[in-house]
């Protein structure tokens, strides 16, 4: 197990500065030290702090724990099929940095980003301030909780949490509960209530589904096999589009399962359409959720089609599986609900994050805050991102892939790295790091 002293920083100046400690910052740590690269790495609160402290007690992994991957660190465990459970992953993310010990700074928030006119980064930090050749920004796509204005017209006496603080059930007060979004943490905290026994109303939008097994395999074993994770953004026609979708809802819990809506509704859950309007107590629902429910169905039987096809295809042996049957159908739409008659008192927004890049100073972002790069790699010299969704791949911003994209941005920064050295000895003077030139 390796250890890791405390870096200096205020007044300090370093070949590379990476903001963030979680999962992309490490991995980018792990390649930058394996290629000898001096580095700091400055996290604001500590190593797995999203994963200990935005997630609910009965959290666990969607994906199969053999796709945790980390540079240097892959699984390991006596269950690789399973689904870490919140603090799994929480101490899977602790052994990594005790593993290399990287020059990590705990507890310290980067301010300000900006660039100077000789080029070097200017870093404002609550420790004092530093600068930097290259700046790896790896605080993820989720900083922001993020809530419709439609929650400021709720009545005063409704308890409101946002997904990113709801713990568990018994931390909302006793009566019915509303559910807003069926995104993975919508549709995972509204099956945690119901298993404890509350009443669950949930507003259904337009996420897809996908099964958790099928023909004998935990379909994302299916999928990686297809090359589906391999795929590259720059293969879709709408990238941008590509990298807002709403990921599929399914469960790891208890070994993993169907996250079936029809079956929660079946069982007693109030499904609804997309929430559109709030009077008072008097919400008013979209007359979507049979079209929500019967895309998210044919999204799951799609990909059953896909995986049929890859069996066939290459003669793979596999058990044959009956189709999905809905069990339940909404029959008329329910346009409106009284909060007050229907005896809820609290609401759970799962309604997503917000990107909050404010604090870096340099034109490297679209008109909708997004920053432009191509594979994390920016248009100003020596500025990076890493752990985007989708940044390359289906897996960038997971513990499945954001290693391999780690691996290539420390390829490039030490590629850079060099060639300014080289121009700097021809020239006799410091040369400009050079911008996006493809590595691998």
């Amino acid at each position: 197990m390796a250890a890791h002293s405390t870096p200096r920083l205020a007044g300090a100046h370093y070949p590379v500065a990476v903001v963030g400690g979680g999962q992309a910052g490490l991995s980018i740590s792990h390649c930058l030290g394996r290629r000898g690269v001096d580095h700091v790495v400055i996290e604001a609160n500590r190593v797995a702090h999203e994963w200990r402290e935005r997630r609910w007690d009965s959290f666990c992994l969607v994906t199969p724990n053999w796709q945790c991957d980390l540079p240097g660190f892959p699984y390991k465990g006596a269950d690789p099929d399973g689904f870490m459970v919140r603090e799994e992953v929480v101490r899977y993310l602790e052994d990594y940095a005790a593993s290399f010990g990287p020059p990590l700074v705990e507890g310290v928030r980067v301010t300000r980003v900006r660039r100077a006119v000789s080029g070097v980064f200017e870093i404002a930090t609550t420790a004092g301030d530093l600068t930097a050749d290259q700046v790896v920004v790896a605080t993820g796509p989720y900083h922001a909780p993020s809530l419709p204005r439609l929650a400021e017209r709720l009545p005063a006496g409704v308890e409101q949490v946002h997904s990113s603080r709801y713990r568990r059930p018994g931390q909302l007060p006793e009566g019915e509960v509303l559910v807003v979004g069926t995104g993975q943490s919508g549709c995972q905290i509204a099956e945690d209530l119901h298993l404890a026994g509350r009443r669950v109303h949930l507003a259904v939008g337009g996420a897809p589904r996908v099964a958790r097994f099928y023909r004998g395999r935990d379909c994302v074993a299916w999928l990686h096999d297809m090359g589906h994770y391999a795929r590259s953004i720059d293969e879709f026609g709408d990238a941008d589009a590509v990298r807002m979708r709403a990921n599929h809802y399914v469960t790891g819990r208890d070994g993993g399962r169907d996250i079936d809506l029809r079956a929660f509704a079946r069982d007693g859950m109030r499904l609804y359409g997309r929430l559109t309007g709030v009077d008072g107590a008097r919400l008013g629902f979209a007359a979507d959720l049979k079209d929500n429910l019967d895309r998210a169905d044919a999204v799951a039987e799609g990909i059953k089609d896909a995986i049929d096809a890859h069996i066939a295809a290459r003669g793979v042996a596999a058990p044959a599986e009956p189709r999905y049957v809905p069990v339940w159908d909404p029959g008329e739409p329910v346009r409106s609900l009284d909060l007050t008659e229907a005896g809820i008192t609290s609401v759970v927004w799962a309604t997503g994050f917000t990107r909050d890049h404010r604090w870096i100073e340099i034109p490297a972002f679209d008109g909708r805050g997004y920053p432009m790069h191509w594979r994390g790699v920016t248009s100003c010299p020596g500025l990076y991102f890493l752990g985007l969704p989708w940044q390359h791949t289906w897996g960038s911003g997971r513990l499945e892939a954001v290693g391999r994209d780690a691996e290539f941005l420390a390829a490039h920064i030490e590629a850079s790295r060099r060639l300014a050295d080289v121009c700097g000895a021809l020239t006799g003077a410091p040369a400009e790091l050079s911008p996006a030139l493809p590595v691998g």
